[in-house]
């Protein structure tokens, strides 16, 4: 038998598995965390007002869908489950994706799942404290369980995402009743005349963006499951829309309902928003029924960045042989084994020196937002090199107004990065960035020394 004619082995890859509901039910749990819950009384204080603090939370929306919209064009274009990754990859070439990679994988995806495990932490030990180490014990645990439950399966991770979502849902809603029950902002009237008058542009309306886009956050993530949703290659492009009418219409309507309960300046003196408005409308136990609204969020959020950001592992372990192990893709569970088991250690370690050195772990997961920022401003630039590198790729979708919204969302990312750069000296937080993308350079090295000889 000739080499030619000899069977060859094969490899599995992602295939379309999610449904379009599944897909938003990922977005919209990624995006609906913990920030609604902590952000409006930042964003108050900083607009002064009723109608800015609307404004801004409508034009969060919009924003996000203007760099939706962006994402939709480079997913549809180029569906892959490296999502950014592989955009910058294509546009820049490996080297800048692999810089990416080694950002998302060592602190960006990583250092969120660690701080939300410790948000869970938080609220688990004060029910149920399992001694000194407890917050970092509950994230720990997290952590593991639903690594084994997305190592299971993506049906499996898929359906857990879908209840835990509408569980999310439900407690937002909830939230939503009671800041209408409550009356302590005013009569309707009183809080509809409230928003519709007419004040000048507040001072800090720009950081009471940052907070609000910030909050609106993690819809981008959409990209890498763009390969494994039903549907087509347009089929992302709804998912986007979709998730970003729903998560902004529950958004503005909260904020609504949290004028309407509380009124502006209690808002903005708020210490912890969602527990004064439940409190007021139910009670003690309403007091303690937030409580589990924000832990179900912040475990929807846990398992959907866990979900999308083994894929990023998985995209890198295709491109370069030194992590080769990690584009393994397991085709009867739908995913990166190998990607996640690393996802999980490197958490893991982050959870532990969180565990030892707690403010040193706050001050490193404060360098995230700049470099985040900075390689979302890449992705949004990509659109226009991409355009240009691949004028005769077909492009199922193509952003509309274009190149007004490419130029629109890309003057956004610059002005949240300088922003987040700003904010990031003030905590004495950014030399904390050279250092982790220093150590990138080297393993940079390593990684084209043992390509070149490959």
């Amino acid at each position: 038998m000739s080499a030619s004619a000899l069977p060859t082995a094969k490899i599995d890859t992602p295939k379309p598995v999610l449904s379009v509901f599944d897909a938003v039910m990922i977005i919209t749990g990624i995006v609906i965390g913990a920030g609604i819950f902590s952000a409006p009384p930042l964003v108050a204080k900083f607009t002064g007002s009723a109608q800015w603090m609307l404004i801004a939370w409508i034009a969060g929306g919009v924003l996000s869908l203007v760099g939706a919209l962006c994402y939709a064009e480079l997913a549809t274009t180029f569906p892959h489950a490296g999502g950014d990754y592989h955009f910058l990859t294509r546009a820049y070439g490996k080297d800048v994706g692999f810089f990416f990679a080694w950002a998302r994988v060592t602190v960006i995806t990583t250092g969120s799942i660690a701080l939300l495990g410790y948000v869970l932490g938080d609220y688990l030990s004060q029910l149920v404290p399992l001694g000194g180490y407890s917050p970092a014990l509950y994230a720990a645990l997290t952590v593991v369980v639903l690594t084994a439950i997305n190592i299971a399966g993506l049906r499996e991770s898929a359906r857990l995402q879908n209840v835990l979502t509408l569980f999310e849902i439900g407690g937002l809603l909830l939230v939503i009743l009671a800041g209408f029950l409550v009356a302590g902002g005013g009569t309707a009237p009183q809080a509809a005349a409230a928003a519709t008058a007419s004040t000048g542009l507040p001072a800090l309306f720009g950081l009471a963006m940052v907070f609000v886009l910030l909050t609106y956050g993690g819809w981008n993530e959409a990209a890498y499951i763009s390969a494994e949703v039903k549907g087509g290659n347009t089929a992302i492009m709804k998912v986007l829309v979709l998730a970003l009418l729903l998560i902004t219409a529950l958004y503005v309507i909260a904020v609504l309902a949290l004028l309407y309960g509380l009124g502006v300046d209690k808002l903005g003196a708020s210490q912890a928003v969602g527990v004064d408005v439940m409190q007021a409308a139910f009670g003690t136990f309403g007091a303690t029924l937030i409580g589990v609204v924000v832990a179900i969020a912040t475990l929807t959020s846990i398992n959907a960045t866990m979900l999308v950001g083994a894929r990023t592992n998985y995209a890198l372990g295709n491109d370069w042989p030194v992590v080769a192990f990690m584009s393994r893709w397991r085709g009867d569970r739908d995913a990166p084994v190998a990607a996640f088991f690393v996802q999980a250690g490197i958490a893991l370690a982050l959870i532990a020196l969180g565990a030892v050195e707690k403010n040193g772990f706050k001050t490193m997961v404060e360098f995230t937002a700049p470099v985040f920022w900075f390689f979302f401003l890449l992705t949004g630039i990509a659109l226009f090199v991409l355009r240009f590198k691949y004028p005769h790729v077909a492009r199922p979708f193509q952003v509309p107004l274009y190149p007004i919204l490419p130029l629109v969302f890309v003057c956004t990312c610059g002005y949240l990065l300088y922003s987040s750069i700003t904010y990031a000296q003030s905590q004495k937080a950014v030399h904390i960035a050279f250092y982790v993308m220093g150590a990138g350079v080297v393993a940079w090295i390593i990684a084209r020394l043992k390509r070149q000889a490959s």
